[in-house]
């Protein structure tokens, strides 16, 4: 369309400047209105309204009709009349998988085959990981756009906002968009210190949110105003909703969230169990089918608090709340459709863009910190109001991904095998069993709609059309042969079959390839690598293929996503704790500073007596510091894994632990005895050593912080030994000499 306004354009500027060449301008002015422009077509006729839900993180049985105990019935009702997928595939991270959705093209070719935050630094400049489409890809808005449709989107777009990234840019007519990883749902406000606004767009200009914003009602009051504001032409919509539900932070006003108060104190272990009796009482996976180990940085229920169960239950609580708001606020688009006469030509689908989030932010000290200086609130009767910070965190996420292993960031079935939802007209009710990948759902909808692919020198697309499928034509839509690929940060998976063979990234995947069939084993417990090395051998000669076809740049050494988020924080994080540290330092310092003053003062006035008034505060400051030491020597023994990642101390494993619990524990704990004993016996000597240690310690964390360009989980650390070295010093120049 485009490409015909600008000829249309020329001609009529042709015929202004030459009127003698009025007859040859009007055949080619009658030309060009009659031709269609290069690779677009106009809708069939009674061509579907479209809407296409994304659920931002859904776990595989979320929802109720694949067998989850959260009330959605408005997708339920859908998934009854339509199209229930037991066996689609998404990425295990939303940017590549949105780009997929929207493209029908692999990740990798649409320029985001990684997170635009968590891309390391050495791929940032390659084609396949800018984080922003590429310019030669057609988006499915923009296909429909040109066919005639109207198109509109609201919610989280996270493509890209630079110079022609954004959806009004991409193919939507009218669009509100958030481009980040998330957001807040109660204001604009970003979540993560990775950012420094949350970035809302409304039709490609930045815009701000009304009083009353809550997102899922937001999005889709949004898209109501845009079907009762659309020309009266007969034209069909695209409505695209990627809401931000459930995606941390978990927001839901507080009727939703009381609802499920209770519900959840059976802990994560009972939960896992839960949701894959549901799986199999909802006819998604066949009984005795084998379910995934639990991941191991999930603790025993039973080994949590009672305060912790309580915590964690409620978080579980605001989860829920927040996605029966969304399934609430979609029933209100459905029942408009009714009202309005649009419902039966519409066609709905409804998917996750990848596995249950198992990250629980606030869970770090650090981060609690940035949330305590931001102002969000992870109080528990705060959770899931306005200003309160949620998430779920691995135990509830992989009872989310029952009965795959692990969850988003991984590419195994928990953080891949995603719900799909199709219904409309044309769609037989059924159970599609059949494996289908998301970038099957572009070629789809262009199916429907009858509307060609763009042609070269667009990427084409590499998805294939679920409509043999839908209407019960066909039981497959790839056969046994043809190998289906993906890579995101290192993670991978090859499909054929019923066959997949992956590898994991990550600090809880395997650096091993593996293969299963996840037909019958789609919890991934048994590897056939060593029973079928042919088909092992030829699914790994079809990755290489793949990555060397679309350029898959290999993860450096030691990268894992979340670490590569946290370096990228790390500035955010920086900004909102340097002022309350930088007044504790100066509280400590117009206190010792005071102290010396007034005894320096009293001693010229009154000789020595003032001196040992002096001595008796700088003794107490340093039996302060001795204490203070003596408990994070504690800490270190008894809890290593916390205090470390407070410390900016990273370990793999128990080995590593243990060696942070023996170094780091024997290092405070010598600086806890001798301060003390300085302190008691009110000599300075013992207190050399102390400052040594101090000394290099500070030394080679300023190092670090230099050499790895920030780090902001190097600052309490450098605070703490910044004040440790402060008072040692002063009580070397104040003690006695022993």
């Amino acid at each position: 369309m485009l490409f015909q306004n600008a000829r249309l354009a020329r001609i009529l500027s042709d015929l202004r400047k030459r009127p003698s060449a009025a007859l040859a301008s009007s055949i080619a002015l009658a030309l060009a209105l009659s031709a269609p422009a290069p690779g677009l077509t106009k809708t069939a006729p009674n061509a579907p309204n479209i809407v296409l839900v994304v659920i931002d993180d859904g776990g595989y049985t979320d929802l109720g009709a694949y067998g989850s105990e959260i009330a959605t019935p408005n997708i339920d009702a859908l998934a009854a009349r339509g199209a229930r997928f037991s066996n689609f595939h998404a990425s295990p991270m939303c940017a590549p998988s949105r780009a997929m959705l929207l493209t029908g093209v692999d990740s990798h070719t649409a320029g985001i085959a990684n997170l635009p935050e968590s891309t390391p630094d050495e791929h940032r400049g390659v084609a396949a990981y800018r984080g922003r489409l590429a310019k030669n890809v057609t988006t499915v808005a923009t296909l429909l756009q040109g066919a005639g449709y109207h198109t509109w989107m609201a919610g989280k777009w996270h493509l890209g906002h630079g110079p022609g990234d954004l959806p009004n840019a991409r193919g939507f007519d009218r669009s509100f968009a958030l481009d980040a990883t998330g957001g807040d749902n109660y204001q604009k406000r970003p979540y993560l210190p990775l950012y420094r606004t949350a970035d809302w767009f409304e039709d490609g200009k930045p815009a701000d949110l009304p009083k009353d914003f809550y997102s899922s009602k937001f999005l889709v009051d949004r898209l109501i105003r845009n079907i009762d504001t659309a020309p009266k032409d007969g034209k069909p919509f695209f409505a695209y909703l990627p809401f931000l539900a459930i995606h941390i932070p978990t927001q839901a006003p507080q009727a939703y969230v009381d609802k499920y108060k209770n519900a959840y104190a059976h802990g994560w272990d009972v939960q896992r169990q839960r949701r894959y009796d549901g799986a199999v009482r909802t006819g998604l996976i066949a009984p005795g089918t084998p379910m995934g180990p639990p991941p191991s940085n999930v603790k025993a229920w039973n080994k949590l608090s009672p305060k912790e169960q309580q915590m964690a239950a409620r978080h579980m609580a605001v989860n829920a709340g927040m996605l029966e708001a969304m399934d609430a606020h979609f029933g209100r688009l459905v029942a408009h459709l009714k009202q309005t006469g649009q419902y039966d030509n519409t066609l709905f689908v409804i998917l996750s863009d990848n596995g249950p989030e198992a990250a629980d932010p606030a869970a770090q000290p650090l981060f609690r910190l940035w949330l305590n200086a931001v102002g969000y609130s992870s109080a528990l009767d705060r959770l899931g109001s306005r200003g309160a910070f949620s998430a779920i965190g691995p135990g509830w996420a992989s009872a989310a991904a029952a009965p795959g292993a692990l969850f988003k960031f991984y590419a195994s079935e928990g953080g891949m095998r995603v719900p799909l939802i199709i219904s409309g007209p044309g769609v037989q009710p059924a159970t599609a069993r059949a494996f289908s990948f998301i970038t099957d759902v572009t070629p789809t909808l262009l199916d429907y709609a009858g509307v060609a692919p763009a042609p070269a020198p667009a990427a084409p697309i590499v998805g294939r059309t679920l409509r043999p499928l839908l209407s019960g034509a066909a039981t497959a839509v790839y056969d046994p042969a043809t190998p289906v690929s993906m890579e995101a940060a290192g993670d991978i998976a090859v499909f054929k079959g019923d066959l997949k063979l992956t590898k994991n990234a990550g600090a809880l995947g395997s650096p091993d390839w593996r293969l299963y069939d996840i037909v019958r084993d789609p919890g991934e417990t048994r590897d056939l690598s060593a029973a079928m090395p042919e088909q092992f051998a030829a699914m790994k000669a079809d990755y290489e293929a793949y990555a060397a076809r679309v350029g898959v740049a290999e993860v450096p050494k030691g990268y894992a996503p979340d670490r590569q988020v946290a370096r990228a924080s790390g500035p955010g994080l920086v900004k909102a704790l340097v002022l309350p540290a930088g007044l504790g330092l100066a509280a400590v310092a117009g206190v010792v500073t005071l102290a010396v003053v007034l005894a320096q003062a009293r001693r010229r006035r009154l000789g020595r007596a003032p001196i040992r008034v002096g001595q008796g505060v700088v003794r107490g400051l340093v039996g302060f510091a001795g204490v203070l030491s003596l408990l994070i020597a504690s800490r270190f023994w008894l809890a290593p894994a916390e205090i470390a990642a407070t410390m900016g101390l990273t370990a793999d494993g128990p080995v590593g632990l243990g060696t942070i619990r023996a170094d780091m524990a024997a290092f405070f704990g010598a600086a806890a005895i001798l301060s003390l004993t300085a302190a008691i016996r009110n000599e300075a000597r013992w207190l050399t050593p102390v400052l040594l240690l101090l000394a290099l310690a500070l030394a080679g964390r300023v190092f670090n912080l230099v050499t790895t360009d920030g780090g902001a989980t190097l600052i309490p650390p450098m605070v703490i030994e910044a004040v440790l070295i402060a008072i040692m010093g002063l009580g070397r120049r104040v003690l006695g000499r022993g």
